[in-house]
C-alpha cells in the first residue's frame, strides 16, 4: 500500500519522504536489514527511473524510536544508512546511491542531533515532536557544524 502511494504521488508530480524501519522485536532478532530491504524493494518496484528517485527521500525511522524518546545510537544509525546506500548502489539506477537523501527520523532532539549529523551517511533528519519546540533551530543547524 505504501509503495502504491509513493507511485501515485510521484505520478502527480509530488516529492515523497518514504519512511522505512523495524520494530523493536525485529531489531532484537537482527532483522533490521531484512525488514528495510523488504520495504525498499516494494517502493523500488514502483519507481520507474532515476529521475523519479530524485524526488524521493528515504527516512530510516525505526518504529521502536517513534515518540518514545529512544533513539538509535549514532553508530547504529550510520550502519543502517550505510547499508541502505549500498543497497541503492546495487539495486537502483546508476548514481542513485550517491544522490539519494537518506535521513534519520527516530526521536531526534537537540541533545542527539549533532552526533547523528556527524555520521557520513546521515543526510539530515525527519523531526517530529521536537519541531514544535524552540530546540528545533538547534536541530536545523546540526548538519552545518
Amino acid at each position: 500500500l505504501i509503495a502504491e502511494k509513493v507511485q501515485h504521488a510521484l505520478a502527480e508530480g509530488l516529492s515523497v519522504i518514504a519512511c522505512i524501519g523495524e520494530t523493536l522485536s525485529e531489531r532484537e532478532s537482527n532483522k533490521t536489514e531484512e525488514v528495510c530491504v523488504r520495504q525498499l524493494k516494494a517502493i523500488a518496484n514502483k519507481i520507474k527511473s532515476a529521475d523519479e528517485w530524485k524526488r524521493v527521500v528515504v527516512a530510516y525511522e525505526p518504529v521502536w524510536a517513534i515518540g518514545t524518546g529512544k533513539v538509535a545510537t549514532p553508530q547504529q544509525a550510520q550502519e543502517v544508512h550505510n547499508f541502505l546506500r549500498k543497497w541503492f548502489k546495487t539495486n537502483a539506477p546508476s548514481g542513485v546511491d550517491e544522490k539519494i537523501r537518506i535521513i534519520y527520523g527516530g526521536s531526534v532532539t537537540a541533545a542527539n542531533c549533532k552526533e547523528l549529523a556527524q555520521q557520513h551517511d546521515v543526510d539530515g533528519f525527519l523531526v517530529g515532536g521536537a519541531s514544535l519546540k524552540p530546540e528545533f533551530t538547534d536541530i536545523c543547524k546540526a548538519k552545518q557544524c
